[in-house]
């Protein structure tokens, strides 16, 4: 059997163990051959790929980042843009494509199985954000590497008592943050599941500083915004962006900067901001990542003998099943909140 890979959206810690899996395990196990796909759905859409195999792909485990190169490239929002994928993938003798992403690299291939298109997916994003699996890869790995930054950040805070707010990613949802800020001992954890009241922060910094504790963490998610009335006004202007990817995305940033200037002028405490953006990305994954990702990918093959198309593979309850990709990309899997209210809210302010 002749399958094709490709890995679209943001690059994350575990994509190249995941191809690694597929590779190794279709190849020794079945004898298939191989396609990789150049930077996700745009190397499907303009026919660049590269033949894959064991000796290439033995020794890429613990490498970052992907060795097929990634893209936010949507084949719907090209004219003519589906039929082009069809027909490259028919052309190519592809009889089934294995797709690693997150929501909308996801979201295109179940698009085109509604055409006929044989697709297996595997989850991916340090979001945590697609349902039907409990965890993705390249969450663990971006966790560790923003506590380890908040860690470092709390000395900074301590030497000259001042309150730092460390922006993560997290679009929709706010796993980053909460696991994060829970492992750094963050005094304020804010997330967009859950509008915060700018009042309300100010007032427990406050509070935090009279009981003797004269340096504070902040950790919020790029898509946090304040509960509506003023405030969220000033953060919607302040983070206005008109640039937007081809799935529709405007791209974030800037909330911490206006939440570090805010609780400077409202509380007299001198406030910095670090944003961690792509360094939450990159970098070698995480042993558990590397795993997941293994288990992913031997399972992503085992789907297509199956003959299990429109499926994704998910970990629930530790073990890999399958669920379908409609599912998986209907909606955004939000924070848990007994986490971030019961656990969390325990030790904030």
């Amino acid at each position: 059997m002749r399958i094709g890979i490709l890995t679209g959206g943001g690059d994350c810690p575990g994509l190249n163990a995941a191809i690694r899996a597929v590779v190794l395990t279709a190849e020794l196990r079945h004898g298939d051959d191989l396609l990789g796909f150049l930077d996700g759905w745009k190397g499907v859409l303009e026919g660049a790929y590269r033949p894959l195999d064991v000796p290439g792909c033995r020794d890429i485990l613990p490498e970052g980042g992907t060795i097929l190169g990634t893209s936010r490239t949507n084949p719907f929002s090209v004219e003519g843009g589906p039929e082009r994928v069809i027909a490259n993938l028919r052309d190519f003798g592809v009889e089934a494509l294995v797709t690693v992403g997150g929501e909308d690299t996801l979201g295109v291939a179940n698009r085109l199985g509604e055409r006929g298109i044989n697709c297996v997916g595997i989850p991916k994003t340090i979001d945590n954000d697609l349902s039907g699996t409990e965890v993705t890869f390249g969450f663990d790995t971006a966790v560790q590497t923003a506590t380890e930054a908040i860690d470092r950040l709390r000395t900074t805070a301590e030497s000259h008592h001042r309150v730092i707010v460390c922006e993560v990613m997290g679009r929709h949802v706010g796993w980053i943050a909460t696991h994060a800020g829970i492992a750094g001992g963050a005094a304020e954890i804010l997330v967009p599941e859950v509008p915060f009241e700018l009042k309300q922060v100010c007032e427990g910094l406050r509070r935090r500083h009279a009981s003797g504790q004269f340096s504070s963490i902040v950790v919020i998610s790029e898509g946090a915004m304040p509960a509506e009335g003023p405030d969220a006004e000033s953060a919607r202007f302040a983070t206005a962006t008109t640039a937007q990817d081809q799935f529709g995305h405007a791209r974030l940033g800037g909330i911490g900067a206006w939440l570090a200037d805010e609780i400077e002028k409202r509380t007299g405490f001198e406030a910095r901001v670090t944003i961690l953006g792509h360094i939450q990305r990159g970098g070698t994954p995480s042993a558990f990542d590397r795993v997941l990702a293994t288990r992913f990918g031997v399972a992503a093959v085992g789907a297509v003998h199956d003959g299990a198309f429109g499926m994704m593979v998910a970990l629930q309850a530790g073990d890999i099943v399958r669920v379908p990709i409609a599912d998986a990309v209907a909606k955004a899997k939000p924070v848990d909140l007994g986490l971030y209210q019961g656990v969390a809210g325990v030790f904030l302010g």
